[in-house]
């Protein structure tokens, strides 16, 4: 559906993706990185918001960087920061951008709402939402020409634990009709919906493919030790430290290294944050 073709973007001297390819299709991508990685940058250049300096980007055999409506019409996008007209109810803002979209279908505003559970609130003043109501605000408007991609930059920044779980699990079922592709620097939000992951670091694309396959890599390189405070302080410059914690004079320490990294390390079953750790240990190793 979407082949990013050695895509480079660049600030002035600053290059925020660094000669990255990439081919998706149908299912829910994590984009995962930390902040400054490039994640922002490269979905702006795919909802054609920025054009990249350099390379390709094709959406169905058509470069968008040359023909961008070629996919505008066929994009749903939620910025980061979605902000909404303190004027308008939900219905309002709703019937505003349909309109904007050239969507006549009135049976598809309220079929979205009720999609993201906002049909008994359509009335109220957008401006009174919760986070979280806006940003299912957010993913309705986003909705609403049917696209066949959606982006999300960071959706579950700034939301409670419940309205986080509510909205990963619409993310999933778009997924079964969509590409969507989300942004987020948050393992857990993408965890237990994304169907593959695309890791970003510094601009590049430093690893790719399903959790599954990237907790796989990881076995045999997670290990769990006991240490004293003196040991810790030792142990800490010389391996990838995952997690740490204090009990009295006990630190519980969870390391990433390819060979036991201690005499009574033992060897534990990794989840996704601990692979990608471990994957960023094994780059900085070559490097």
């Amino acid at each position: 559906m979407l082949d990013i073709i050695q895509v480079v973007k660049k600030f002035g001297k600053a290059v925020a993706v660094d000669d990255l390819s990439l081919s998706l299709s149908r299912g829910v991508v994590g984009l995962i990185g930390h902040n400054g990685a490039g994640k922002t940058s490269l979905m702006q250049m795919i909802a054609t918001l920025t054009k990249p300096t350099s390379g390709q980007i094709i959406f169905q055999g058509v470069d968008i960087v040359k023909s961008p409506d070629a996919i505008r019409q066929r994009l749903g996008y939620l910025p980061q920061d979605f902000g909404v007209y303190p004027n308008l109810s939900a219905l309002e803002f709703m019937q505003y951008f349909a309109a904007l979209k050239a969507v006549r279908d009135p049976d598809r505003i309220r079929h979205l709402l009720e999609l993201v559970n906002l049909t008994e609130h359509a009335h109220r003043s957008a401006a009174t939402f919760s986070g979280g109501m806006r940003r299912r605000l957010g993913i309705a408007q986003a909705l609403l020409n049917d696209p066949d991609i959606l982006i999300v930059d960071e959706p579950t920044a700034g939301l409670d634990p419940e309205e986080r779980l509510r909205f990963r699990n619409l993310l999933a079922e778009l997924g079964q009709e969509k590409l969507v592709l989300m942004s987020t620097h948050i393992v857990s939000d993408v965890e237990s919906v994304a169907s593959e992951l695309a890791i970003m670091r510094a601009g590049k694309l430093i690893g790719f493919g399903t959790p599954e396959s990237m907790i796989a890599q990881a076995h045999g390189q997670i290990w769990s030790v006991q240490l004293s405070n003196d040991e810790y302080e030792n142990l800490r410059h010389q391996v990838q430290v995952l997690h740490a914690q204090r009990q009295g004079d006990i630190m519980h320490v969870r390391i990433a290294h390819p060979h036991s990294p201690h005499a009574r390390a033992q060897m534990v079953v990794p989840n996704l944050e601990d692979a990608l750790m471990a994957q960023r240990y094994s780059l900085q190793e070559v490097a």
